[in-house]
């Protein structure tokens, strides 16, 4: 094997950046070369991301990518599940893709469900309800729009398309589409033709390890990079990549993949697809290497994310560290929220919203900053644990250890409640979980490192720095690896 290095675009629903991997066989080493926020825009009718600003901080991150390694190997993205746009039979998108958090999503569950009840559903495509999964979405969407589309591609690929001018459909955010076959992760065809959506909308699926295609002349000419530079399909849902950077050692596991939403599971062979799992709202989506995310969804730090939110706009912004410290210094026992609520989905002042739903259930809300932070991450560790004793019973798969990876894994106070909570010990780290597995996923494509999955955690487990959180101990008592 020899040395190299390839881009990884990350893509989150709040930020974006483009990272440099550099790859050989002793290192595996991350720069950030561009980050960028992401947001939607909103107007008095509905909630959209900007195209044209996600496409401009894209290419800029290549640009920069491009100056700081003149050996790029190649170039993958990944990003959240679900979202679309509807491009028209010259590549162009019909209009701004929707935002997963618009209100419109509520139609669209009434009309699938009035076509096909949710326990056939299920079977078919072993997707959990969410009322913005794509075939809510697509049900919702404007007639005039599917007319004029000539295929639909997810966020991932609508990037790749604009970088190499080939539609696609990735498998891993294929799968959080609701519309593919749970058990051979092809087209669920049935249901997608009991639903009225047209079949050109549904590209040739590709894998995590397939090439998209070499960049258009004009991207090349942008960026500087070269023509040749392929695009390499990743596990292109954030979850899928960031699953691949869970630096397991091969004892029975579980993962919580923390940010924005917590996605808490086990890595299975094949789906689960039963009237128990369906109960428990558990998901079957595709992973690297043919494996499935068997998981649940959890609201994740978006509380948090929009209590800040809420009090910096109000003219009194907190201190994160700071409000962390206080928090981590209250009591056990205090009051918790399910964060799940349907309440805490939109965007808005999450502090009410958490002191409403608290005062519904008859428990007294926070009075302090201190206390709701508290309040937060003590809901957040009971409900990862909760999903990791329900992934435990509904797979029949035996848990050791609890790796928590993402951006929750620099949260100290959220790791020992999360190990408290799980009763299990929690091992905590990388953070850049999706943007290494990304990365490792395009060395091997492109010939840098060899071997399956395993072997891939194993380089990660060697070069990032971890800690273990042991339940009912201080977290000053967690090791680091290496």
């Amino acid at each position: 094997m020899t040395a190299g290095a390839v881009a990884a675009v990350d893509l989150g629903a709040s930020s974006g950046r483009v990272v440099v991997g550099r790859v050989s066989d002793r290192s595996l080493d991350l720069t950030e070369v561009h980050r960028f926020p992401n947001g939607p825009v909103t107007s008095p009718r509905d909630l959209r991301w900007d195209s044209a600003a996600l496409r401009r901080e894209v290419l800029e991150g290549l640009r920069r990518a491009a100056g700081s390694a003149d050996d790029l190997a190649g170039i993958g993205v990944d990003a959240w599940g679900v979202d679309y746009g509807l491009l028209d039979g010259s590549g162009e998108l019909v209009a701004e893709p929707f935002h997963y958090r618009d209100e419109r999503t509520a139609r669209g569950v009434e009309r699938v469900h009035a076509i096909v009840p949710p326990d056939l559903l299920y079977g078919r495509t072993g997707l959990q309800f969410l009322p913005f999964n794509t075939l809510y979405q697509l049900a919702a969407e404007p007639a005039a729009s599917l007319a004029a589309a000539a295929t639909m591609v997810l966020i991932p690929d609508l990037v790749g398309t604009w970088l190499t001018g080939l539609p696609a459909a990735e498998r891993t955010n294929a799968s959080t589409t609701g519309l593919l076959e749970a058990t051979s992760a092809t087209w669920a065809w049935d249901v997608i033709d009991a639903l009225g959506l047209p079949r050109r909308l549904f590209g040739a699926l590709s894998d995590p390890g397939d090439r998209l295609g070499p960049l258009r002349d004009g991207v090349a000419e942008s960026t500087g990079l070269p023509v040749t530079t392929p695009v390499i399909h990743v596990g292109s849902h954030d979850t899928a990549s960031a699953v691949v950077g869970v630096p397991a050692a091969g004892d029975p596991f579980a993962y919580i993949s923390c940010g924005t939403w917590g996605l808490v599971g086990v890595e299975l062979d094949g789906p689960v697809v039963t009237d128990a799992s369906r109960a428990a709202n558990f998901t079957n989506e595709r992973g690297v290497d043919g494996r499935v995310r068997f998981l649940r969804n959890v609201m994740g730090l978006w509380l948090l994310q929009e209590s800040m939110r809420t009090w910096a706009d109000a003219g009194e912004p907190a201190h994160l560290d700071r409000l962390l410290a206080g928090a981590a210094a209250l009591p056990a026992g205090g009051p918790t929220v399910e964060p799940n609520d349907p309440a805490f989905l939109p965007p808005g002042d999450m502090p009410a919203r958490i002191a409403a739903a608290l005062h519904r259930d008859g428990k007294s809300a926070p009075s302090t900053r201190e206390a709701l932070v508290r309040c937060i991450l003590d809901s957040l560790a009971a409900a990862f644990a909760a999903a990791v004793r329900d992934a435990v019973r509904l797979s029949g798969r035996r848990v050791d250890t609890v790796h928590l990876v993402g951006g929750g894994a620099r949260n100290d106070l959220l790791c020992r409640l999360a190990a408290d909570a799980v009763e299990l010990p929690v091992v905590a780290g990388p953070v850049e979980a999706t943007a290494l597995g990304n990365v490792l996923v395009q060395a091997r494509a492109a010939g840098l490192i060899a071997g399956d999955l395993e072997t891939l955690r194993a380089r990660i487990r060697a070069t990032q720095t971890l800690r273990r959180y042991e339940p009912g101990r201080h977290p000053t008592t967690a090791s680091t690896t290496p």
